[in-house]
């Protein structure tokens, strides 16, 4: 058997530990607005929203848009939190079609736990960025997905275009 190694990819986490009982929220959307952006992988924030980079990446580039209030369903989006939610989601196509120049995105939310939501408790939209051939062996065969660059690069590279 042939193994693929890429050791500067062990910073990454091999899972998601419940945090500490540090008085701060348990909620990792919830937290990720209390670092500073560069330590919270943050690209963009806004008043009512804003966008990081998925800690377990679909693609390199795959973010989310969060609204701050933790609300579980789209439907619970006041107008001015839905109108900022649609705002960057659009500017999120802008920006990685200008920093990585994908050939097309796949955009959604997985609504509740049945539907694959794995932070069902609190809405977030997926932005993630796609390249023709991006579906490779690898996940199929392996359960693994090679990643080119570290995410620390790409939130450098989105945020500086944001």
């Amino acid at each position: 058997m042939a193994y693929v190694t890429a050791p500067d990819r062990s910073a990454e986490p091999s899972g998601v530990d419940d945090p500490a009982d540090d008085g701060l929220p348990s909620c990792p959307f919830c937290r990720i607005p209390l670092q500073d952006d560069r330590s919270g992988l943050i690209v963009g924030r806004g008043s009512l929203v804003y966008a990081v980079l998925n800690l377990f990446p679909y693609n390199p580039g795959h973010l989310m848009v969060v609204p701050y209030r933790h609300i579980a369903d789209y439907t619970e989006l006041d107008p001015a939190e839905l109108a900022e939610f649609s705002d960057f989601t659009r500017h999120a196509l802008e920006v990685l079609r200008a920093v990585s120049a994908p050939h097309g995105f796949n955009i959604g939310i997985n609504a509740g736990q049945s539907a694959g939501a794995g932070i069902a408790g609190h809405l977030h939209q997926h932005v993630v960025p796609r390249w023709g051939g991006d579906a490779n062996f690898m996940p199929v065969i392996a359960g693994t997905k090679v990643l080119p660059q570290l995410l620390t690069d790409t939130r450098d590279l989105l945020a500086a275009a944001w």
